[in-house]
């Protein structure tokens, strides 16, 4: 995409917003959101308050933070436009745990070269293998120096909802509102990357109908479907005894563990799957000779495809008591959340909107399925249809994570397009 975006008068607002986002150290921790806590660290809860003081500053009064740490904001309609149903808008809070989200250090690269950009211990983001860096030729990216992720996931996100908000709340030289539109909610929300996004979500405050999430990549991206989504938990008892004398009857519940892990099939991974192909991913190992867990995410666009993993998870469990007589094997199926194609296709209006907005905001939309979720995942499946929109951002829960300005700016002229259309109808 050829950046034509970037002259935008809140171009500079943006990018300031965003590089202060992704210095707050949110990362979730799963462990703690998988008992219950919401949120389930500190640093969500002190972004929570800070946005919460920002959105007051804009003039944004209508606001809270609930018990769970969910921001909740509600932009009054403007006089004349009381009768517009209200629209909603969401982001999360949290980035990944997977790589180090503290101390972020971003980058920011005015007028890109094309040309491979070095990171900290040798990573390269290099244009000849990332086709997307390469069309950001001429645009301002963002980086990491290397040593964390960047946290565009969800940090633009944010911004870009942030951004709009400002722009509602212009008025001009009369002080009458630049913009007319009906009640606009905002939802920024707590442990989206641990699964946990939705569990707490305060649907009695919230009256929109249909939301948006603003948790995608690429620009002109617009996602209305994703993965079923389980988690499958194994716990492994098995019988320890010194290991001078283990023969014949020591069972170590970290060899089977590994069998257990070794026995999925290995062209049904993540790192060997693409587009429409679901995968099994072991997350987390712990464990010693007498007890071992095994986490696993379980991931396929079909729902009977599903069925079928989870049925392969209890297989190979059988298989390996039979092996082992004696050992303990345990596994427990947990879903966390479903395709949303179906709920949405019920609502194509919501659809219709999103791309008219995109057009309009001087890009092509494309469709494209989410090979994970979102929070909008699981407010589809509420009754709430959310469709997700494209950030601008790149490489998520990776050192080499980049984002786009252009990208993001024609993501809050989207956001707008979208409250402007709907307001309209």
């Amino acid at each position: 995409m050829t950046p034509k975006n970037l002259s935008k008068t809140y171009a500079p607002a943006l990018l300031e917003r965003f590089l202060e986002y992704v210095r707050q150290w949110t990362t979730s921790d799963s462990e703690l959101a998988d008992q219950g806590i919401s949120p389930s660290t500190q640093g969500q809860q002190d972004f929570a308050k800070k946005l919460v003081n920002e959105l007051n500053r804009l003039g944004i009064t209508d606001t809270q933070i609930t018990g769970y740490g969910y921001v909740c904001a509600r932009i009054p309609a403007t006089p004349g436009m009381e009768h517009v149903p209200a629209i909603g808008f969401s982001a999360h809070l949290d980035t990944s745990e997977e790589v180090s989200g503290k101390n972020v250090a971003p980058s920011v690269i005015t007028d890109y070269d094309g040309k491979p950009v070095h990171l900290a211990d040798g990573l390269v983001l290099d244009p000849e293998t990332d086709p997307e860096l390469k069309n950001a030729t001429g645009d301002t990216i963002i980086t990491s120096d290397g040593t964390t992720l960047l946290g565009a996931d969800d940090k633009a996100g944010i911004a870009i909802i942030m951004t709009a908000a400002e722009q509602l709340m212009c008025t001009d030289a009369n002080r009458k509102p630049v913009y007319s539109h009906g009640p606009v909610e905002i939802l920024f929300s707590p442990d989206e990357e641990t699964g946990h996004g939705m569990d707490n979500v305060p649907l009695d405050w919230l009256t929109a109908r249909f939301c948006y999430t603003l948790d995608g990549g690429n620009g002109g991206e617009i996602e209305t479907e994703c993965f079923n989504a389980w988690q499958s938990d194994i716990v492994i008892t098995g019988k320890a005894k010194h290991t001078g004398s283990a023969r014949p009857d020591m069972i170590n519940a970290v060899t089977l563990a590994a069998e257990f892990i070794s026995s999925l099939p290995r062209n049904e991974a993540p790192e060997t799957t693409d587009g429409y192909q679901g995968f099994y991913a072991p997350m987390n190992v712990t464990g010693h000779i007498e007890s071992a867990s095994i986490s696993l995410l379980l991931r396929d666009f079909d729902r009977e495809q599903m069925q079928r993993r989870i049925a392969t998870i209890d297989a190979i469990a059988e298989t390996l008591r039979l092996k082992y007589p004696g050992a303990g094997i345990k596994t427990v199926h947990t879903k966390q959340y479903l395709n949303m194609k179906e709920n949405i296709r019920q609502h194509p209006q919501v659809t219709e909107l999103l791309v008219k907005a995109v057009e309009q905001s001087g890009i092509t939309p494309c469709f494209k399925p989410i090979r994970g979720g979102t929070d909008g995942s699981r407010l589809t499946e509420m009754g709430i249809p959310c469709p997700n929109i494209f950030t601008g951002g790149h490489n998520f829960h990776s050192r080499t994570e980049w984002a786009s300005l252009s990208q993001m700016l024609y993501g809050v002229e989207t956001v707008l397009n979208i409250i402007r259309i709907h307001s309209d109808t």
